[in-house]
């Protein structure tokens, strides 16, 4: 199955924007629940995608862009869902050994998921995240203006796990087009092409290590309304968190109990 850039005779590969953020993906337990709450509150478009390994993968879009996927998954009572960050990377199995020879873990992969092939990984603290090989589904400047802002790892011990995403995706390396990480706010920053597109922020983690609490991704989607948003979250079944009233950011959660944030469009 082609990909949408790929009809329009625009391709856009992972070897193109290695090591940056390219697709972001949700398990849930009930995918036309999911699909409603997401349309009433992000604005979004369903489509079935192509699926390689025997369930239905449903494709979000905002003006025709594509944006995020969905799957329906069985899963225990006591297992939580959560929003994956997908890295663009030259080759899924040279990265997927990279990883595990630096202490990260394999849940599922490299399989191939036509256009590209895909693995879902966790770094040594356990964040989730995964990698993708092949064509994008949209080019990934159009991807980043309709939705994502940046992916941000809340983690222990942010200069530790720098390096490893760094050594894992090629980060900071001399290879053309990679992406460079600096350090700006007390955060580890990841930029591409100028863009800032991750953030690793360890934080009070790091200095007292909260077992309660444990290291993951987050993602920040882009939105008009911050506070319509929120009111539709709220109004479909969802919890929201602002800062106050006119704040150009808020953390929501779905049904399901995925969280997720969204950021005003303008902000940032």
């Amino acid at each position: 199955m082609k990909s949408d850039a790929a009809l329009h005779g625009e391709v856009t590969t992972s070897h193109s924007v290695f090591g940056a953020p390219c697709w972001a993906s949700l398990a849930t337990r009930d995918l036309q629940a999911a699909e409603d709450f997401y349309h009433a509150v992000l604005g979004w478009e369903w489509r079935t995608g192509s699926s390689a390994v025997g369930y239905q993968y449903r494709v979000a879009s905002v003006h025709g862009v594509p944006v995020a996927g969905i799957s329906e998954m069985n899963f225990g009572a006591r297992t939580s869902v959560a929003w994956t960050p997908y890295f663009a990377v030259a080759s899924a199995d040279e990265t997927v050994s990279r990883s595990q020879e630096r202490g990260g873990t394999t849940a599922v992969g490299p399989i191939s998921f036509p256009p590209g092939r895909a693995a879902l990984l966790a770094d040594r603290d356990g964040a989730v995240f995964g990698i993708w090989e092949g064509e994008l589904v949209a080019g990934w400047e159009e991807w980043r203006r309709a939705a994502p802002v940046f992916v941000r790892l809340h983690t222990r011990d942010a200069f530790d796990a720098a390096i490893f995403y760094a050594e894992v995706l090629e980060w900071a390396s001399s290879a053309p087009g990679s992406c460079e990480v600096h350090y700006e706010d007390n955060e580890v920053v990841l930029r591409s092409r100028g863009d800032v597109v991750a953030r690793i922020h360890s934080g009070a983690i790091g200095a007292a290590p909260d077992p309660t609490i444990r290291p993951h991704w987050q993602i920040h989607f882009t939105v008009d309304d911050v506070e319509a948003a929120a009111r539709a979250t709220r109004a479909h079944g969802g919890t929201a968190h602002q800062q106050g009233v006119g704040s150009t950011e808020a953390i929501l959660t779905d049904p399901d109990g995925a969280r997720f944030f969204v950021t005003a469009r303008t902000a940032g």
